[in-house]
Order: C-alpha cells, then structure tokens, then sequence
C-alpha cells in the first residue's frame, strides 16, 4: 500500500509539452514544481560526462502507441499498478519496448507523470531503466521504457509458480550490488542528489542477465544541498519499504533510501515479503520481525 498525498485541485489535463530535448546538458535547468525538484540541474551521467541532446526522451503520438501495443491487446498485458497498465509493444523500428498508461481513476496523476519523464531525461545510469518517450495527447498520458525481459525482482522472489526455480545466492547478490551502484549514483553523482523514495522489488526491473535497473521515478525528490540535512515534506512511498524516522516527521533525507534498500536486502536473503498479512501477528512486517 503506497502512502501519496494529492492536491484536490487537478491540474487542466490538456496537452503537456514536455521540452527534453536539451534536458540532459549540464547548463539546462527544469521546474518540477511541487514535487520540490524546482531548477534541477544535473550534470553527469555514470561516467562523469555530460549527456548529449539525442539522449531526451521521444514524444510519440497515440497512435504509433497503439500500434505498436496492438490497441493495448490483453495479450500484451505485463503488469499493472498505481500508474496503471504496462503493455509491451513494439515500434516501428522494430524495437521492443514497455508502454505504461495512466489509469485517469488511479493513484498518481500528471505530476508524477511529468516528474518521471523529467528525471529520466536528466539522469542515466546503466542501473536506472531508460525512457524511450512518453505521449501526451489530449487526456492520453503514456510513458515508454526499454523492455525488461525477466520482470521485476518481486516475480523472482515471491509466490513461484510450480516449478521455477529460486533465484541463486549469486544472481541475488548480483541483483543487490547492482541495485546499489543505481542509488549511489543518484545519491553521489547526480547534483543535486536525488532521494528515490520508492525502492523496492517491485521497482527493481531484470534484463536478460539479470542486471537490475531502478524504475518508477515518478515521488523522486531533490535532496537536501549545501547545511540542510534534510527534506521537509508530505510522506509518500509504500508501506514496508518506508523508513520509520521519515513516516513520522516528514523530514527526508538519503538515509530514507538506505532503509529502503536494507528491506530489499532482507527479503533477497528471507525470500520473504516486506508486508505479509498471511503470516501470524508480529511476523508480517519484515523489518520487524528480523529486529
């Protein structure tokens, strides 16, 4: 269960022009308004060079989404959640390719759509999944990644079909040292910082080698810079995963991350869920049954 906080007001869901083109250069700044990512600037990728114009993001009309989702067919269908459907496509470069579209009666709205479309076109890492466009027409808000073969992290660790085998020790290492490497580079690298505020195995997304990239930006925020030691502001992340100093004050910092990640770790070592209402009273929260 996820934590968000919204306005009442929603913004006029009219055409978004979303301008990435030169996002990823060191001198651009961009808003992101309440979201607290006001002038962001960032100005390395994960290997300390300035990103080129090519590398922004791509607006893609709804028809070619259409397309290359064959109408978003139900046999297409690869996941769902707060955003809402996540269909795999292919466009016509013959590139494979995940196309998730807001569900307009769902959690997470406009905002979140264009603070992941923004995050996305200013920081790469080959640990964060890349955003090959999004679509904007009329009340259509689509986002597209690169496709992710094996799923998420969650599919690999909980309720197996029969048969599948258990992810190995290594691959689970593998999983969590790549995890790692995508958070620090959004801790370290970036500048500013940028807290995720979302890890957790669902968002953790595997290619083919099981290399694990960092998805869903969309509640990312800016951290604190310069004396400040953190972020004040509205709690929003998933139950379980959430660290209990941030969930109680509001006040973020990069530390809400690292607990994050520690109940990841927790339940690449477990093969247990962060929140588990099928188990008995004091061992459904994960983090605090292992204190």
């Amino acid at each position: 269960m996820r934590m968000r906080c919204f306005s009442c007001i929603k913004p006029n869901r009219n055409d978004i022009k979303i301008d990435t083109e030169h996002a990823p250069r060191s001198s651009s700044r961009c808003s992101y308004g309440s979201s607290g990512t006001q002038n962001a600037r960032f100005n390395v990728n994960e290997h300390g060079k300035n990103q080129s114009p090519e590398d922004g993001a791509r607006s893609f009309t709804f028809r070619e989404l259409a397309a290359a989702t064959r109408n978003f067919r139900e046999v297409n269908l690869i996941g769902e959640g707060g955003f809402g459907r996540v269909y795999k496509g292919r466009l016509e470069t013959g590139e494979l390719v995940a196309v998730k579209q807001l569900n307009q009666d769902g959690l997470q709205g406009d905002q979140e759509f264009i603070v992941e479309v923004l995050m996305l076109s200013l920081l790469h890492h080959s640990n964060l999944v890349t955003l090959t466009g999004y679509c904007t027409s009329g009340d259509q808000r689509l986002l597209v990644y690169e496709y992710m073969p094996m799923g998420s992290l969650e599919d690999h660790l909980f309720d197996l079909e029969p048969g599948k085998e258990p992810l190995s020790w290594s691959t689970r290492i593998k999983i969590a040292v790549g995890a790692a490497r995508g958070l620090e580079y959004l801790h370290c690298k970036a500048d500013p910082p940028v807290i995720y505020r979302d890890l957790k195995s669902a968002n953790i997304l595997l290619d083919n080698d099981f290399q694990p990239k960092l998805s869903d930006f969309g509640i990312a925020k800016l951290g604190p810079v310069g004396e400040n030691t953190h972020v004040s502001t509205r709690v929003m992340g998933t139950y379980g995963y959430c660290a209990p100093e941030y969930a109680m004050s509001g006040k973020l910092t990069l530390k809400s991350d690292i607990y994050s990640f520690g109940v990841v770790l927790l339940e690449l070592i477990t093969g247990r869920k962060a929140i588990d209402r099928s188990k008995k009273p004091g061992e459904q929260n994960l983090a605090a049954w292992v204190s």
